[in-house]
Parts: structure tokens; C-alpha cells; sequence
């Protein structure tokens, strides 16, 4: 398989029971946790490029922030464990 059928087959979701509304729902969020629903409107007009610059900004600020914010709590999970220095 080429890479662009692994893609699709992460996005393929099968209806059971004639069930479409919980199939439905279900390639949505999966949609949106990837951030194609977001690119597909975003692409939908023109976006001026310093509105472009300030959401690429803000994006590289809020992913620096999460990593950061993640290796603390993972220091703090492992300092709450009973022998936090395990050898």
C-alpha cells in the first residue's frame, strides 16, 4: 500500500446496524481532532497574510506551551510516586 491509502484507511469509518447518524459523528471527530475541518474552512476564503502570520504565531506559541506544560506535569507525576528516583 502507498501512503496516501494508509491515510484514507485512518479515515474510513464503517456504518453497522444502518446506524449513519453514530458513523456520521463518529468521521467528525476524527476530522476534527486531525484539523481538517479547520484547514477546509480556513481555505474556504483568502486569508490575508498577516492574519496568516498571527495564526501560524499563535499556533507555534500554543505547541511550545502544551510540550511545556506536559514535561511539568510529568515531573510532577513522578515526583508524587513513592521512590521518585527509581534506579
Amino acid at each position: 500500500m502507498r501512503s496516501k491509502h494508509v491515510r484514507m484507511l485512518a479515515r474510513t469509518v464503517m456504518v453497522h446496524n444502518n446506524d449513519i447518524e453514530k458513523s456520521y459523528n463518529l468521521l467528525n471527530r476524527i476530522l476534527s481532532n486531525e484539523g481538517i475541518v479547520n484547514e477546509a474552512q480556513r481555505l474556504k476564503y483568502f486569508e490575508k497574510p498577516c492574519v496568516q502570520r498571527n495564526r501560524l504565531c499563535f499556533e507555534r506559541c500554543r505547541r511550545i506551551y502544551d510540550s511545556e506544560m506536559k514535561r511539568k506535569v510529568n515531573l510532577l507525576s513522578r515526583k508524587n510516586r513513592v521512590d521518585p528516583h527509581p534506579r
